[in-house]
């Protein structure tokens, strides 16, 4: 009888067991979070700018004029400060948002072919952009085939 019970009690926990591994886990869908902030907003001649000040910024006060809507196309001027063998060398920006690694092309990759100060600033570049989606986005600056800095926006709900 005592032989029975044990086999009893034996199976019926192989059988539980078997069946929660059995179960199938749903999939989830990775988020990739990083722990990115809004860059800090300074001034630059009469100017309020985005980004590392004495380095690299572009005109932004973070009002609704300037803000980040989903898909919507803006002008805004980036700034940038250091020697002249830095500033040499076509201007592209590439995009990261804060959910993913993929990056994507913010500002096409366009001829710079002279220094011109402004507003405190080494050099400038007028540029267009659009971000797809709300959330923070790091803004990659290229001069050349060099990463010159990195601007941390975020791009509001509608």
């Amino acid at each position: 009888m005592f032989k029975k019970g044990l086999i009893l009690i034996c199976t019926v926990i192989l059988s539980l067991v078997s069946a929660g591994c059995n179960e199938e886990e749903p999939i989830k869908e990775e988020v990739i979070q990083h722990n990115w902030k809004e860059s800090s907003l300074f001034e630059s001649g009469s100017y309020t700018m985005i980004g590392e000040e004495g380095r690299l910024g572009f005109l932004y006060n973070d009002s609704e004029v300037d803000r980040f809507y989903p898909n919507k196309t803006q002008k805004y001027m980036w700034h940038f400060w250091g020697n002249e063998d830095e500033l040499i060398g076509d201007i592209e920006v590439l995009g990261t948002h804060e959910n993913s690694n993929e990056e994507i092309i913010v500002v096409p990759r366009k001829e710079n072919t002279f220094l011109s100060p402004n507003n405190g600033a080494d050099q400038h570049s007028p540029t267009n952009m659009m971000l797809p989606k709300s959330g923070m986005w790091k803004l990659d600056a290229y001069i050349g085939d060099r990463l010159f800095g990195s601007v941390y926006v975020k791009v509001h709900e509608k």
